[in-house]
């Protein structure tokens, strides 16, 4: 993540003017010699959230086996490219897929199931105690169906996810098309998919093992927390994300319980326990980071962790507010997260962009703090480095993989529009999203999935809702 003096760099008026000067460069005559390319998106203002803050506008972008090939205006990529498909973005923003750092899929349908508490009533007194009783390798997949279908709907490209039996979010990811950085939870009683820590933890192995050379899943070892996790099972995760070069996942940092709990059982800051045990490291996405000291951010930025930043869920708790201006201008990879739809309630990026944004001006009295195109860069490449991936997503660039979206301009709420990024982060909605691409693959055109039967899955959806009511009456 780019500190917000380097971000603010070049406004989006100036980037606009590169557009022109782009259009004015010779076009090769020879039209024969065109190279082939599976699919244009052309016509739209393309933000491309690369190093020089590019906007095209109009843009095009060419794919080709699932990368980007080239990024430019549309005459010079009719010029040198022909396209097997092509898709109209006239009245559209192109713009990087969305990366949804922080999430449990299969949560959504235990959307509204509790709200209005704190963290660990919610979490001890109602979501453990329905997730022991309701969860299963059906709800997990069906919940599943139901995330995607909204993931896709929003522009959200790539998730990462905690949760139980994820091989069965790994297999509908994939028929669904989204990219996805999936962890086996590790958890220290008895869960749903495994009776201890040990079993959670040779599923995890097995589960790796069964992902982990799959081009769009990748598969992750997902110790819950500190605070329900025992000192073995936390090293032992480590050893085992180590061991097959995957990333390892924790909530870290999430509520003040969690830093008194540290402080009297370890001595230590939540950070600064998993720091003493050679936890934290490059291949590490922590999440929430809210409660940290200035000592635990410049202890995070040292060891290259990724945070993931979910502002809604925390504010919807009350867990309080994550010191994101400090971890930007210490160096810290953040990225956005929704968290799980039972905290939050959706997985609407755009919701997260936009209240992230709003949060940090508010608690600090300065608007200045965490301007449009921070809030957007958190939520693309900002992401992808969280996840350690931005050399292959977050931006659109040639040799990158083709995961983009265009949002609709064409509303009474988008209109004027003068600025595309300020219009992305404060007037759009995951409904505005047309077209959803991951890896090149079409997942959504014209407002329409068409990798999933959107009809079938709220009903599959809505009968296991009323399985979850049943079980849970008694509660």
């Amino acid at each position: 993540m780019l500190p917000r003096s380097l971000s603010l760099v070049l406004p989006t008026t100036l980037a606009l003017l590169l557009s022109v000067v782009l259009m004015q460069t010779p076009i090769p005559r020879a039209q024969t010699d065109r190279r082939s390319a599976s699919l244009i998106v052309s016509g739209g203002t393309v933000v491309t959230m690369d190093e020089r803050n590019r906007v095209l506008a109009p843009g095009a972008v060419a794919i080709d086996n699932g990368a980007i090939v080239a990024v430019d205006t549309p005459a010079r990529i009719d010029a040198v490219f022909r396209a097997e498909t092509r898709v109209d973005a006239s009245d559209q923003i192109i713009v990087p897929g969305l990366v949804n750092t922080h999430t449990h899929a299969p949560m959504v349908l235990f959307r509204g199931l509790a709200d209005d508490l704190v963290l660990m009533d919610w979490l001890q007194k109602y979501i453990f105690p329905a997730e022991a009783k309701a969860v299963s390798p059906e709800l997990v997949r069906i919940g599943t169906e139901l995330a995607a279908l909204e993931m896709i709907e929003s522009g959200t490209t790539t998730f990462a996810d905690m949760y139980y039996f994820e091989e069965e979010i790994a297999a509908t990811a994939k028929r669904a098309g989204l990219r996805a950085v999936l962890g086996q939870t590790i958890i220290g009683f008895p869960a749903p998919d495994a009776p201890t820590a040990q079993a959670a933890l040779a599923r995890a192995e097995r589960f790796v093992n069964e992902w982990k050379r799959d081009a769009v899943i990748t598969p992750a070892v997902a110790p819950h927390a500190l605070y329900t996790n025992e000192r073995a099972t936390l090293t032992a995760a480590r050893d085992l994300a180590r061991k097959h070069h995957v990333p390892l996942l924790i909530h870290m940092a999430e509520a003040e319980a969690e830093v008194e709990t540290a402080r009297e059982k370890y001595q230590a800051t939540p950070v600064g326990y998993l720091a003493s045990i050679g936890f934290l490291g490059p291949n590490v996405l922590a999440a929430h980071c809210i409660w940290l000291t200035d000592e635990d951010i410049r202890t995070v930025a040292a060891a290259d962790v990724g945070c993931a930043h979910n502002p809604e869920s925390n504010m919807k708790l009350a867990s309080g507010i994550a010191p994101v201006p400090k971890m930007l201008d210490e160096g810290v990879l953040v990225g956005l997260g929704t968290d799980g739809a039972a905290s939050n309630n959706d997985l609407d990026m755009f919701e997260a962009m936009r209240q992230a944004a709003f949060l940090h001006k508010s608690a600090t009295r300065d608007p200045e703090v965490i301007p449009a195109r921070v809030a957007l860069e958190m939520a693309t490449l900002g992401g992808a480095r969280a996840l350690h991936m931005a050399d292959r997503i977050g931006s659109l660039e040639p040799g990158k993989r083709a995961d983009l979206i265009a949002v609709s301009t064409a509303s009474a709420r988008a209109t004027p529009l003068y600025d595309p990024v300020s219009h992305l982060v404060y007037a759009a909605k995951g409904t505005d999203v047309r077209l959803t691409i991951v890896d090149g693959r079409v997942l959504m055109r014209d407002g329409e999935v068409v990798t999933l039967d959107e009809a079938q899955v709220l009903s599959a959806a809505r009968r296991m809702a009323q399985k979850v009511r049943e079980v849970t009456r008694a509660q």
